[in-house]
């Protein structure tokens, strides 16, 4: 363990992230499977970013905050999953302190970002579907502009609540980190010092961003449902509620997940099964959103035929 001096005490420099599992036989085979889910997340939200740019049909609000769900998918996927693939190919696998922090901010900034953009795109499904007649001027390019603002400094906050008491924390003894990955809970297991204030800071800004999109989602989401039940048209009711299918999967997944990891009692779950669960959240997710808005979506399916047709024409 490398570490440095002070007095009665030995700083901790740098963690082993013990990941996933000791079998050499299922190690190779879980860096394969996660190898080729990361490539399609990457490859598959790039697509999602480039086609919303070259589409002129998909510049709305909806899919600009699309691109940048996509961007925050890569971000959140790309702030682990090298890692973890590393760890399946060494037998022992360190991380700085500093590379540590930043795995640590990374991830809170990413997941704080995704939470605000699906409250954003709710709010934008709400707009369209109740108040149609005002979507231009509501949803302009100033207000999706300022609520990109928000989003991002959400996520800045969130991710500096993370790292200042990450900061905060002395490491004088194992520094044996039982995750793949930087996690905060993990972490607070290793510290010598009194975990107080750094335990609660975190939660508490963590908790607010889960707690403070939900509440924008489910009001939007009841505004949605109750204006599509008002509809007399079967058609319209089906045309309406089509628009939010695919949203409504991705904020599902999230937040389903999310519950189940952070606020669910520890107890429930052993070490390992969260673990998995931090890798459907973590890895997987990142994957399937862009197959669920190119599956579940006629608009982006259509725009993807129109380019695919211009690069087989040309």
């Amino acid at each position: 363990m490398d570490s440095l001096g002070d007095g009665n005490h030995t700083a901790v420099t740098e963690f082993i992230l013990l990941g996933l599992t000791h079998d050499p036989v299922l190690r190779v085979f879980l860096f394969i499977i996660i190898l080729c889910i990361y490539l399609v997340t990457v490859s598959g939200n790039l697509c999602t970013i480039l086609l919303i740019r070259v589409s002129t049909q998909l510049h709305h609000p909806m899919y600009f905050f699309l691109s940048n769900l996509a961007f925050a998918d890569i971000g959140f996927s790309s702030s682990v999953t090298p890692n973890m693939l590393v760890n399946f190919l060494v037998e022992r696998n360190t991380i700085f302190y500093f590379g540590c922090v930043t795995q640590l901010g990374s991830t809170a900034f990413f997941g704080s970002v995704e939470c605000f953009l699906l409250a954003s795109m709710a709010y934008d499904r709400f707009v369209a579907i109740c108040d149609p007649l005002l979507y231009s001027t509501k949803m302009s390019t100033r207000a999706c502009v300022q609520l990109l603002i928000v989003t991002y400094t959400g996520g800045f906050l969130n991710c500096c609540s993370f790292a200042i008491c990450f900061y905060n924390l002395d490491f004088c003894g194992s520094n044996r980190v039982n995750h793949f990955f930087c996690d905060f809970a993990p972490l607070l297991e290793l510290s010598c010092s009194d975990i107080s204030v750094p335990a609660v800071v975190p939660s508490f800004t963590a908790g607010f961003v889960i707690l403070s999109t939900a509440i924008v989602i489910l009001v939007s989401y009841i505004y949605i449902f109750i204006t599509i039940l008002k509809m007399r048209s079967t058609e319209g009711r089906h045309k309406a509620f089509s628009t939010c299918t695919s949203h409504l999967t991705a904020i599902s997944l999230l937040y389903g997940t999310t519950l189940v990891i952070y606020v669910m009692p520890k107890s429930v779950f052993s070490t390992d099964q969260n673990k998995v669960m931090s890798v459907f959240y973590t890895v997987v997710i990142p994957m399937l959103n862009p197959c669920i808005y190119s599956v579940r979506n006629k608009d982006i399916k259509e725009a993807l035929k129109r380019q695919i047709g211009r690069q087989t024409l040309s």
